[in-house]
């Protein structure tokens, strides 16, 4: 029988019994002074002194001749280990805790417990990533539901969460705005072996790391309300395939409502259609191209697309989506969801792909938004459009994106969910002025030029895409009862 079994006690073990178990959480605060006394002992306060003098040299020499390794390794470990002991550990923790109703009494014994930090890892001057041991009886909608009192408590600009792994919560904690100026365009790539497909750069992570996204395969949604820096994303994609737009490798076909900032484009576009009509027409051929490369691999027996002039990766841009779903005739907008509807369900597989902004992210504007893969959420107007974008409970675990203010300064940032955990990433993309657009139809124009005339981007399509290329019946009859044609 066990002893213990059915007694209760409030008495807490004692202080130097917790002082034990602490050291034994944290040796290296025991072995640092352990080899320091022991060092001391053996050979004299010079030696210690010496060497602690030709570490910080050496550091300091470090620090002023290769600031990009020093900021990649040391930098890192210097502020996780000034945050761990500074900010999250002690008093200041305790009260936290307590304050955001986090902190757990035990109903019988008294005693009350706190979530144990694990781990702190600083990999930039803005952000903090904490492991969290949590309580019994503890879950992530537990931290989700606090996240905005702990951010006021511990004095930063955002907190965010995500489940590690059993037991253990993994905090996200902005200290302060990462993004105080804009980042420049990407450079221009000049050969097309220098592009990879899976990962093209637009900007730069609240972590400080490069912001990348997949191309070939994804279809890309972006949300952001007017003066949020929509364009900024899909513009810094196409200078990172430049090379591949020039060498026919990537077809663009442009909807331009707007007639904005992608009618520069319109020089380099396989396709670009500014009107309702002409726009509806592009997205009917867009299908009818898909379909017949479609057939062309079934014929081939071919799984997978090998990007070459015969096969390339054609990209539907739609500017403004809502413009061609919602705010113009109901006829077209049918129709045209029905056909963007089949692009986002079978263009995977044959380099089909679409890159949709909107102002409005809203079901009823975007009624195939679940069929876009990548989604990102830039400055947004209302709360309850971030999860519409990013997923639910997104802005719950600290996708803030309403909460972006309204300033040029602020445009290009946004949010991204990181696929693996599920948090929110805060990013920001480059910024692609008028000259960087020029450069890069210049540089395009230029070498597509000297390639062979049949090899170009605009040859005319194989016969078996010739005979299906045009509107669809369906869409032909909305146009002419609309009298758009």
């Amino acid at each position: 029988m066990d002893p213990t079994e059915g007694h209760v006690t409030k008495r807490r073990a004692g202080v130097e019994i917790r002082a034990v178990v602490w050291l034994a959480r944290h040796p290296l605060m025991t072995l640092m002074p352990a080899a320091l006394v022991w060092l001391v002992a053996t050979v004299g306060p010079w030696t210690p002194a010496i060497i602690a003098g030709a570490v910080g040299a050496a550091g300091l020499v470090w620090y002023r001749g290769h600031p990009m390794s020093f900021d990649a390794i040391a930098a890192p470990l210097l502020r996780s280990g000034v945050r761990r002991w500074g900010v999250y550990v002690g008093p200041r923790w305790w009260r936290a805790m307590e304050a955001c109703e986090l902190s757990k009494t035990h109903r019988r014994t008294g005693v009350e417990r706190v979530p144990r930090i694990i781990r702190v890892r600083s990999y930039s001057p803005t952000i903090d990533s904490i492991l969290v041991r949590m309580l019994p009886g503890q879950k992530i909608a537990t931290f989700e539901a606090r996240l905005v009192e702990l951010a006021d408590t511990l004095r930063v600009q955002r907190v965010a969460v995500e489940r590690v792994k059993p037991g253990v919560a993994g905090l996200v904690i902005e200290r302060k705005e990462a993004f105080t100026e804009p980042i420049p365009a990407p450079d221009l790539p000049e050969d097309p072996g220098a592009v990879d497909l899976g990962s093209v750069y637009v900007g730069e992570t609240e972590h400080g790391q490069d912001w990348r996204l997949p191309v070939a395969g994804k279809h890309l949604f972006v949300a952001g309300a007017t003066g949020a820096g929509k364009n900024s994303i899909p513009m810094s994609l196409l200078v990172g395939l430049a090379p591949l737009i020039r060498d026919g490798l990537v077809r663009i076909w442009c909807c331009d409502p707007k007639q904005l900032e992608f009618s520069q484009l319109s020089d380099i576009c396989h396709r670009y259609a500014a009107t309702e009509s002409t726009c509806a027409e592009l997205i009917g051929d867009y299908v009818a191209d898909m379909h017949a490369t479609q057939r062309k691999f079934a014929f081939l027996r071919r799984r997978k697309l090998h990007v070459s002039r015969d096969t390339p990766l054609n990209i539907l841009l739609l500017d403004e989506m809502g413009a061609l779903l919602a705010y113009g005739d109901p006829l077209v907008a049918r129709e045209v969801r029905r056909l963007l509807a089949l692009v986002g369900s079978q263009g995977r597989a044959t380099g089909h792909s679409m890159w949709g902004l909107v102002q409005e992210p809203t079901k009823d504007t975007v009624s195939i938004r679940d069929l876009f893969t990548l989604r990102i959420c830039l400055r947004l107007t209302a709360a309850a459009h971030v999860d519409g974008v990013l997923g639910e409970n997104s802005r719950l675990r600290g996708a803030l994106a309403d909460e972006i203010p309204d300033l040029p300064d602020t445009a290009g940032i946004g949010y991204v969910i990181r696929q693996r955990s599920r948090v929110p990433v805060r990013v920001r993309a480059a910024y692609v002025e008028d000259a960087d657009i020029a450069k890069l139809v210049a540089f395009v124009l230029a070498g597509r030029d000297q390639l062979p005339a049949a090899a170009g981007p605009d040859s005319q399509p194989a016969p078996e895409a010739a005979e299906h290329t045009g509107l669809t019946d369906r869409l032909r009859g909305a146009l002419t009862m609309t009298g758009a044609t």
